[in-house]
């Protein structure tokens, strides 16, 4: 077993040699490494007879060898930088180049690249041949005057390159507006033709269905509105009973159910906004009828109130603020609103954008084209109401509820008309049915809610 063990000596001088074979090895290495970046120049470094570099760094000539050698280094890599930025606008050249395709610029960039290529190949052979002969500081000076000279063109060709998309945008617009002002006026040509086409065939061809089809849509309106003016009452607190009976100018009528309150509501409306539907002006002053008529074209499509605020001085405008007063007095008003500001503004020729009166608006716009639409049919317009007490008639008349029968007390009850909610129509020899509410002689008995 003692043959087998190592001597302690022959341990320690085998670690020696090791650790000497070491330091010979990173010395031969960090020669040749140093000896491929040094540039073939004795004012660089010197040299020994092995031609391996001496660095001492306790010589002044060893420390200013190495500052040139880095300089020599950062020249080199400020030229190499400075070629690739080169070679980049020369790219941008080349891609500008080709829309729209010009021959002479794609070759001029072109040979740009080729030449740059060719200075960073001599560059490297420099570099490996160890023969850079060159000035430091000129050398990065010139390679940043290069560098930035490439930027401005960069720079030049990308603002080339936003004017001729604006150019090309801004012609874009131009043919746009060309094209839409030539559509604008086909269209005003159009519309003119129409106009003129459609009023002739639209006055030469009506009848009465049309008239009745007006109707139903103006009573649609004429409710919208009383549903509006019931909300206000309730918000107001109004006693609904004592106002329903006043509306419907008696206060002996019976309503057979609390919902039929709305018609009274609905009476009291219509009889305020068809009054002097008779007359052609609707009696207001200064009404020409020629320009009544292109208004009832200008109009019917329209939203109301942008008509009103584009034509304050208008017939149809003078037509609403009558209504609107005669329908709405000031007590009622400053009732629902607490203040009489909407009225004001309709006196001064404004016009309110509250909800309320743009629903009245709707209304009075329905109601003025069934005016102008009556007098289209025939020259001889009236219209007549039921008075109250007169039996029921299907030749004028018409109920605005059914099951009249079933809410009479009594198989022989005799019904009478309570009072009109809708007046009827007669425009020339025609005849349209007037609504009214019925009631019957005996009374109704009112259910309990």
């Amino acid at each position: 077993m003692d043959t087998l063990k190592k001597n302690p000596s022959v341990r320690r001088k085998s670690k020696l040699a090791r650790t000497f074979q070491k330091v010979c090895s990173l010395r031969t290495t960090s020669t040749k490494v140093s000896s491929m970046l040094k540039p073939h120049n004795p004012n660089f470094y010197d040299e020994d007879d092995d031609g391996d570099s001496v660095f001492d760094l306790k010589s002044p000539s060893s420390s200013r060898s190495g500052e040139r050698r880095r300089a020599v280094l950062e020249a080199v890599v400020a030229k190499i930088f400075a070629s690739t930025t080169s070679i980049k606008a020369a790219y941008v050249e080349l891609q500008m180049a080709q829309h729209p395709y010009d021959n002479a610029a794609i070759q001029a960039a072109d040979t740009a690249v080729v030449e740059e290529l060719r200075a960073l190949s001599e560059l490297k052979q420099s570099f490996l041949r160890k023969e850079l002969n060159l000035s430091p500081q000129v050398a990065i000076m010139l390679a940043e005057i290069q560098e930035q000279q490439s930027l401005m063109r960069t720079y030049d060709i990308t603002i080339k390159k936003l004017e001729s998309e604006v150019t090309e945008k801004q012609s874009r617009v131009d043919s746009l507006k060309t094209k839409l002002e030539e559509h604008s006026s086909f269209n005003k040509s159009l519309e003119k033709k129409l106009t003129e086409v459609g009023s002739v065939s639209l006055f030469t061809n009506l009848n009465l269905s049309h008239f009745v089809q007006i109707l139903g849509f103006t009573l649609r309106s004429v409710r919208s509105f009383v549903k509006s003016l019931v909300k206000e009452m309730e918000s107001a607190r109004w006693d609904l009973d004592a106002a329903a009976s006043v509306a419907a100018r008696n206060a002996s009528t019976v309503f057979a159910r609390p919902s039929h309150r709305c018609f009274a509501f609905e009476s009291f409306v219509c009889g305020k906004m068809l009054e002097n539907f008779e007359s052609r002006s609707f009696s207001l002053p200064n009404v020409d009828v020629k320009r009544s008529r292109e208004e009832y074209f200008n109009l019917r499509s329209v939203d109301p109130i942008q008509y009103l605020t584009r034509n304050p001085g208008s017939s149809f405008a003078r037509f609403v603020l009558h209504k609107y007063l005669s329908v709405v007095d000031a007590k009622m008003e400053c009732s629902f609103f607490g203040n009489l500001n909407q009225r004001k503004l309709v006196n001064s020729g404004g016009f309110p954008d509250s909800g309320f009166f743009v629903t009245f608006c709707e209304m009075a716009k329905r109601i003025w084209l069934l005016h102008c639409l009556a007098f289209c049919l025939s020259e001889n317009v009236k219209v007549f109401q039921i008075k109250r007490g007169c039996r029921f008639s299907q030749v004028c008349m018409e109920s605005v509820k059914t099951g009249d029968e079933s809410l009479v007390s009594g198989d022989n009850a005799d019904i009478r008309v309570g009072f009109t909610v809708v007046p009827g129509f007669k425009i020339g020899h025609d005849v349209i049915q007037s609504q009214i509410y019925l009631s019957p002689v005996a009374g109704f008995h009112l259910p309990r809610s």
